[in-house]
Parts: structure tokens; sequence; C-alpha cells
């Protein structure tokens, strides 16, 4: 991520014109750029998303859209070091690997085999065509989310005192987690793929929300009572190893 202090004579006004979407020239290639006004920024953020399929930049409601291009174009060379350290995608293929809770199991494909996927020790048993093997454990990890994270907030809100509140699957590629003023908790699907303790400190961490809609003193408190893990060691793994949950699936 990039950081671009406000500077003095920049002025914009947030009501601009609707344009067509923006390409950033990049070594050989051109990625599209999403702009993203905040309220509360002071300043200019580039991020790369976690697919490397386009180039982010958040600005302040003072700045325009012209120097958010700007910026990106200023930095093209930090946004191809960026895509270079993105690992090489792998679409899950028979006699591969794919990430579960935080361990790869092998690919056990054969024709004959049943399509729907399931367990079998340290392998993922599939059948039916090869080309929609990625679809079909796209679809089981998906289901294999869902039943841990309503297991993970079940349990996080009777430790808070708190009522479940509804669980949706996300496919943000901005957050791992959201909770709704409404108390609707989303949780990236994706993280299925991780370690347990990681997914769960996602859980606990909107849990705390429920009653501390913030990042107060006393959020943080109430976090390092729901979580029994580190939630440090959870966070600094998300940030060295999360864009490698964002492998294709077809």
């Amino acid at each position: 991520m990039i950081d671009w202090l406000r500077r003095a004579g920049i002025r914009g006004a947030p009501d601009e014109p609707e344009r067509e979407p923006l390409l950033i020239p990049v070594g050989d290639r051109a990625l599209p750029l999403a702009v993203r006004r905040l309220a509360n920024a002071r300043r200019m953020t580039l991020r790369l998303s976690p697919d490397g399929s386009e180039i982010r930049v958040s600005i302040p409601r003072w700045a325009r859209i012209a120097d958010a291009e700007d910026f990106a174009r200023s930095r093209a060379d930090w946004i191809a070091r960026a895509l270079s350290a993105l690992p090489e995608p792998v679409v899950p293929r028979p006699g591969g690997t794919v990430p579960y809770r935080g361990e790869p199991l092998a690919i056990d494909w054969h024709e004959a085999h049943p399509r729907r996927p399931a367990l079998h020790g340290h392998a993922i048993r599939v059948g039916g065509p090869a080309d929609a093997i990625a679809a079909r454990l796209a679809r089981w990890l998906e289901g294999e989310a869902l039943r841990l994270l309503t297991a993970d907030l079940a349990e996080y809100c009777a430790r808070a005192g708190q009522d479940a509140p509804r669980l949706a699957l996300s496919r943000a590629q901005r957050r791992w987690g959201s909770c709704a003023s409404d108390g609707t908790i989303r949780i990236n699907w994706r993280l299925v793929m991780a370690p347990d303790h990681v997914r769960r400190s996602v859980v606990a961490h909107e849990v705390a929300h429920l009653a501390h809609f913030d990042h107060s003193p006393a959020f943080h408190a109430a976090l390092d009572r729901l979580f029994e893990g580190d939630i440090d060691a959870a966070n600094r793994w998300l940030k060295r190893e999360g864009r490698g949950l964002y492998q294709p699936f077809g």
C-alpha cells in the first residue's frame, strides 16, 4: 500500500460526473483503476487487489478523480513490483492440492468417484469431468466455510452473551469480515482455507463489534476477552499470506 499526503492547492468537488473506466499502463499491460472517495480520509492510498486484477485508490472528499489517476500513474513502478510479488495462480486440478483449514489437501480425482467432493484423510476425493473440478471444489469449500463459521459465530456469541445474528458469506476483496448496523455479520468464505485460529480471529473481531461498533479501547478489551488465541499473530498471518487465499477456481 502507498499513501500520498494531501498536497496544497488540490481541490475538487465530490460530485464529479461519471467517467469511463480508467486503465493504468503497468509494464506491458493495463490495469483498471477503481477509485473510492472516503469521507474521513486525509490522504490518498493505493493498493493492488489481492488477485492483481485492478488498482485501487482511496481518496479524500476534497480530491479529484484526476488526482487519483495521476497518483496511480506515478506509482507504476511500485505497482509492477507488487504484481511480480503475487503468487502464481494455481487452478485446482487432478493430482494438485487445495488449501483447507491451513493445510494442503491432495486432490484425489477419478471419473468414477462421486461428483460431490468428500474428505478422505488428507485428500479430497472428487469425480465427474476433470474440467469441472475447480468449480465443484469452490462450492464444497463455501459449504465448509458456512458450516465452520456458523459454529464459530455461535460459540463467540455465547461467550459474549449475545444472540447470534444472521451470518452471510462474503466474496469481498477489500475485507475479511464486516458487521452491519443491523447486526448481520459477513465473513469472507476464503477464510476456510486459512488456519483455524486465523478464521476464528475474524469471527471474534466481528462479534466484538456487536457491542462496540468502533475500534475503541473497549472494543479491543472485548476482543481480548473473546478470542482465545494471539490476535496479533492471526493479523500478521493475514497480512503475510492473505493474498494467497485468492487463488482462482475456474
